[in-house]
């Protein structure tokens, strides 16, 4: 057998932390009893006579493990910015002062204001005096999650970027985690540093359109005309769409009574050609922005600096809850310090009169010119969905370029900073409704700025027990170092065989720094500690939570607790490496620490 393995930084706690991702995309994170544990046991009861209070005979410390839920909830409204200078360089040296910030065009009160370099904060390896200790494992960093929309992507589109993504894959570095999604669901890698999956998943793509590839309609409708023909009643729209569907459908306009049976035959198909390019339409465009949600909400799991790639042609959202859809995107993006780029893969495109050679053009001159300009509207508002993606959570965003190979090489770059303004909105009405949001500088200087162009009010009010979780639960899921409270980390392994091993994990919390409330005589407050272990490529794999309510009387914290108070959980493993995390909160102060760590169990 061998002897334990002591890390120099670590933590602990118990009830095994289960994620579940179901098909709706939501995720649930389930606390259930599971892990072994062991913690400080509080000094011995003793027997009080019967007319003592029942507060002195309670229990100095106290622990117990509860099922939690997380939901996501927002304090503040958050607004990345990235500034630029004439050159494209991000600029980092700019100060609260130099930002106004504007909320529906009232001015706004700046209360959180952040410089971010991404790519500072990665864990650390756990130093340790053994001399037999494990070698330094290697600690994933960042995670890029690469989104091929094969549901508008054409072929010819998307072998490019599929090439040219193949090309951007190869130059990743060994601290860095890909994976592979595409908004149709039926290509799927989770986050990893083997480049043969990585190629074997690249290959798989190919265009899955909802509608399926067939003959088109006659006459054949676009979603944009679509829209305008159905929901905002466009006459012009209409019309052209009927000259279309008179040459299509050869339609005879010899004389006035079958030019008026014609007029109506080809309304009738233009109108069930609407309905049916619209139907088809909004639903790519649902399943799109659903699987983007989904994508953030996974990458937001990975324990490192996180970034999404969205490969795309756009995509129209016309309708006010696809645009709350894509708004909700960026704020759980902006919620989780996930930022997403994206590329156009159209390249630099233009636009072809009457569509591409396998479609039948319009008949008529004037109808070609008309039909022109709907479809340069279109393209330009396909365009938005990537643009708002990308500005609103910090990205970059590609376009009009047909050189992928850097455009792949922008797009998964950082900017190397960013700022994050937040702020609360001042007599904010609960009523879901859409805010516009505008950022600018006091002095532009030369400065490009890019930022999220609004928001949706919540339809009700936090909840701050809600909150605390949800803060808990951010803090798990990344790699920021905290240390508002004393506490120290400690890990061991302990190999029972070749193929199983026990680790411990230790947390050693100061209790007489901590701040405390009298209650009857006592010292109290309570400490929420949770602990979780990643693999070698950031994938969660066991989590736990232990609640600690202490009521020490004045002795006790006074004499009794310089050693502070240790907990400590076991958890078993496989031999490989693992990323450390560690959480501790405190419920009167609202002061938390957090601590990372990384062990290789040989």
């Amino acid at each position: 057998m061998k002897v334990p393995q002591c890390g120099s930084k670590h933590f602990c706690s118990n009830s095994v932390l289960a994620l579940r991702v179901v098909r709706s995309g939501l995720l649930l994170f389930a606390l259930a009893a599971g892990a072994q544990s062991e913690s400080a046991q509080p000094a011995p009861s003793q027997t009080t006579p019967a007319t003592q209070s029942p507060d002195q005979t309670a229990a100095e410390i106290t622990s117990h493990e509860e099922a939690t839920t997380f939901k996501v909830n927002v304090k503040l409204v958050s607004v990345r910015v990235v500034v630029r200078d004439s050159q494209g360089h991000a600029v980092g040296n700019l100060q609260k002062e130099d930002f106004q910030l504007f909320d529906n065009r009232k001015p706004q009160v700046i209360t959180h204001f952040s410089v971010e370099q991404p790519g500072t904060k990665v864990a650390h390896e756990q130093k340790t005096s053994d001399e037999n200790a494990a070698e330094k494992p290697s600690v994933p960093e960042r995670y890029i999650a690469f989104v091929f929309d094969d549901i508008h992507l054409t072929f010819g589109d998307l072998v490019q970027a599929r090439t040219a993504a193949e090309h951007h894959l190869a130059t990743l570095e060994p601290t860095d985690r890909a994976a592979i999604f595409s908004t149709s669901g039926q290509t799927m890698l989770d986050f990893t540093d083997d480049r043969g999956k990585l190629h074997d998943a690249l290959l798989h793509l190919q265009p899955r359109p909802i509608a399926g590839a067939g003959i088109a309609d006659c006459p054949d409708i676009s979603y944009y005309m679509a829209d305008l023909i159905k929901n905002k009643s466009d006459t012009q729209a209409l019309q052209a769409a009927v000259q279309d569907a008179l040459g299509c459908l050869d339609l005879a306009m010899t004389t006035p009574q079958l030019q008026q049976a014609a007029l109506q035959q080809a309304e009738a198909g233009v109108m069930a050609a609407s309905a049916r390019a619209l139907a088809t339409g909004e639903q790519e465009s649902r399943v799109s922005l659903s699987v983007l949600k989904d994508v953030v909400r996974r990458i937001s799991l990975m324990p490192g600096q996180r970034s999404m790639v969205v490969v795309s042609p756009g995509f129209l959202t016309p309708e006010t809850d696809m645009l709350k859809d894509y708004t909700d995107v960026i704020d759980r993006a902006l919620h989780s310090e996930v930022m997403i780029s994206t590329l156009d893969a159209r390249g630099l495109y233009t636009i072809t009169p009457g569509g591409d050679i396998s479609k039948r053009g319009p008949t008529n001159g004037v109808t070609a010119s008309i039909e022109l300009q709907y479809q340069t509207a279109s393209a330009l508002a396909e365009e938005d969905v990537l643009s708002d993606l990308a500005y609103g959570t910090g990205g970059t965003f590609f376009h009009n370029n047909n050189d992928l190979d850097a455009g792949f090489k922008s797009v998964a770059a950082t900017p190397e900073y960013f700022y994050t303004l937040g702020f609360a909105p001042q007599n904010l009405k609960l009523d879901g409704s859409y805010h516009s949001l505008k950022v600018s500088l006091k002095n532009p200087a030369k400065l490009t700025l890019q930022a999220r162009r609004g928001y949706y009010a919540p339809k009700h009010a936090a909840d701050p027990a809600e909150e605390a979780k949800q803060e808990i639960e951010d803090a798990v899921f990344s790699q920021e170092e905290l240390h508002d409270l004393p506490v120290e980390l400690h890990t061991q392994f302990f190999k029972a065989s070749d193929e199983d091993a026990k680790l411990s994990v230790m947390a050693h919390v100061d209790a007489k720094h901590i701040h405390y409330r009298k209650v009857d005589g006592r010292n109290t407050d309570e400490l929420t500690v949770v602990s979780a272990i990643f693999n070698r490529n950031g994938v969660f794999i066991q989590g736990t939570q232990k609640n600690l309510t202490m009521r020490w009387k004045d002795e006790t914290l006074e004499n009794k607790l310089g050693s502070g108070i240790t907990i400590k959980t076991s958890f078993d493993v496989k031999p490989g490496s693992y990323l450390v995390r560690l959480v501790v909160r405190d419920k009167e102060g609202q002061l938390m620490s957090a601590e990372n760590g990384a062990i290789e169990i040989p």
